[in-house]
């Protein structure tokens, strides 16, 4: 690699690091937490946001779209992207959008990774999670899935959508991997999201007694145990031989 192309990816990876950094200080800024676990907060914008996607459907579905996308791109987490997505579009829309962006987003964030912070992410990761190399060498596309499938073993949404570069694992079975590994535990969080608008919905005031009794509240909570427990399994059956490393 000439020098020439040591510098643009230098610059690259430098501008990338900056809109992260004052991405997050915006948002931070912008948002006050407090608001966000208001219960009266969220009742009160409810009817608003809903209105707004009734009568703006398209606009604010590749809106939205679109920032998910750069949401994953920037390193976001998935909750709020899953919660929302099913607060507002219900369950079964709301999959699909999270899903597909989810795939896109942390696919085009696996390519950047890949071209811009190869060096780092192994020096960082690779001695936690080297002897994982093999179990991905032997089938690629089947090892990736089943990571996506248990959750990424518990590792931070960021960092388990990096991590695979690492076993340099081709473009094409990353984008796959994740878009067939991601439903379930997706689908979970955003039926939670589409339970959470339910009961806003039927329920002025918060009551914890409502909460336990409403399947919409409990049934995805349920099912994200279950797939806890899946998880446990996939890493006992499938990466067994890796039990020392924090996977």
């Amino acid at each position: 690699m000439n020098l020439s192309s040591r510098n643009l990816k230098l610059i690259i990876g430098v501008f990338y690091l900056l809109i992260l950094f004052f991405g997050l200080y915006y948002l931070f800024t912008l948002i006050d937490i407090r608001d966000l676990t208001s219960y009266e907060f969220i009742r009160s914008n409810k009817e608003i946001i809903i209105d707004y996607k009734n009568n703006n459907f398209l606009f604010l579905t590749i809106i939205f779209f679109l920032f998910s996308i750069v949401w994953y791109l920037f390193l976001g987490f998935g909750a709020p992207i899953l919660l929302f997505s099913g607060f507002v579009f219900g369950k079964w829309y709301g999959i699909l959008i999270a899903v597909v962006s989810a795939t896109i987003g942390t696919t085009l964030l696996y390519l950047l990774a890949k071209l811009f912070f190869a060096e780092l992410i192994k020096e960082k990761l690779e001695p936690k999670f080297s002897s994982l190399k093999l179990a991905f060498q032997k089938n690629e596309l089947l090892y990736f899935t089943l990571y996506r499938l248990g959750g990424g073993g518990g590792i931070p949404y960021g960092i388990q959508n990096v991590l695979p570069v690492l076993f340099n694992i081709s473009i094409k079975n990353y984008f796959l991997g994740t878009f067939i590994g991601s439903w379930p535990l997706m689908f979970i969080s955003v039926a939670l999201g589409a339970g959470i608008e339910k009961y806003i919905e039927a329920n002025e005031k918060l009551s914890l007694i409502n909460i336990i009794l409403s399947p919409d509240i409990y049934l995805p909570i349920l099912g994200f145990i279950l797939m806890l427990l899946v998880g446990l399994v996939i890493k006992k059956l499938f990466f067994k031989k890796n039990q020392n490393e924090k996977f």
